[in-house]
């Protein structure tokens, strides 16, 4: 018999219901986005098979984040002092977050995202300091020991990732019984909330897929050496390299997610791209897993019932310019 960690044993349908039910009714006014069949855009497609798109790129703050954070918001204390480190997204819905419940609040940035994203989040009224990656959580525990802030995790949290789950519910309201998920994978929050929601759900035969740049691959790393890991991450797509992957998203993706596959960022540009033409504007991170339906990265899914997440459409039109046409 395989032990389960006490931190598995705290996620039960229960609890993602219930969380999803505070995501539903949050103040924040977390949307239920969209969830189309590809047929109906102008996407290309080589393989004959049932694919929908869920497009969080037109949450609330631009991608699926806000999610997780509405449910941490609302089981915390009001006006608490918060600290988070983001390379952008969490950090945008945090600090609305921050802003809509009247809390002092910090977001660590690595030196590499990009300026605007950090003026986004100073403008809704979050202090913000930008350093190397290798120093996030450092300087993370420093704010906390040195000024009592209290961390926010924005991936390795079980209220978080149990708000990330509501949008595997939603998927299911108009898929009942999908064959395969695909869904980008940074820290693995999203990833694991989304594969324990669908699993425990009943949904036992789905085949749910993370996906990650071939520069950012910390999940993937981890599935290997089966150990949470660290590492040096590069990538376009910024919002996916993580320092190293988180320990509960971990254990949950080993036990619901089927494999992590690797795309490059040349393939996720191009992906940004297509997109873009057919009207959907979709930001590197966002569109890692319709990068690996593009190039044949998951398999057998001729025929199937298939979702594909599209994580956020947070990429602006200086951005734009980096990719091709």
């Amino acid at each position: 018999m395989v032990d389960v960690p006490l931190s598995m044993k705290a996620i039960t349908l229960d609890l993602l219901r219930d969380a999803r039910e505070t995501v539903r009714t949050s103040p924040l006014g977390v949307i239920n986005t969209p969830m189309i069949p590809w047929c109906q855009t102008t996407l290309p497609l080589n393989i004959p098979c049932n694919i929908h798109i869920k497009l969080e790129n037109m949450q609330r703050t631009g991608s699926f984040k806000i999610r997780g954070v509405a449910n941490q918001f609302a089981r915390r204390p009001k006006g608490a002092h918060f600290v988070t480190m983001s390379a952008g997204n969490y950090g945008k819905s945090f600090a609305y977050a921050s802003k809509h419940y009247g809390s002092k609040g910090k977001v660590v940035m690595p030196e590499t995202a990009l300026v605007s994203r950090s003026t986004l989040i100073q403008n809704f009224g979050c202090e913000v300091e930008r350093v190397p990656t290798t120093c996030l959580m450092n300087v993370v525990n420093r704010c906390v020991q040195e000024e009592n802030m209290t961390f926010l995790h924005s991936y390795d949290d079980l209220d978080l990732i149990a708000g990330h789950a509501s949008l595997g519910f939603e998927v299911l309201e108009v898929m009942p019984q999908p064959d395969v998920v695909v869904v980008c994978c940074g820290g693995g929050g999203l990833l694991a909330g989304v594969a324990a929601a669908i699993k425990l759900a009943g949904c036992e035969k789905t085949r749910i897929y993370g996906v990650e740049p071939e520069g950012a691959c910390t999940m993937y790393k981890s599935f290997i050496e089966k150990k949470p890991i660290g590492m040096d991450s590069k990538s376009i797509a910024s919002g996916l390299a993580p320092p190293f992957a988180g320990t509960l998203p971990y254990e949950l993706c080993q036990r619901y997610v089927e494999e992590i596959v690797l795309v490059s960022d040349e393939e996720i540009k191009a992906a940004v791209s297509t997109l873009y033409r057919a009207g959907l504007l979709v930001e590197p991170s966002g569109s890692a897993a319709f990068a690996a339906i593009a190039n044949d990265r998951i398999p057998d899914i001729a025929g199937r019932n298939v979702v594909v997440i599209l994580s956020g459409g947070n990429i602006g039109k200086d951005e734009l310019t980096n990719f091709p046409d």
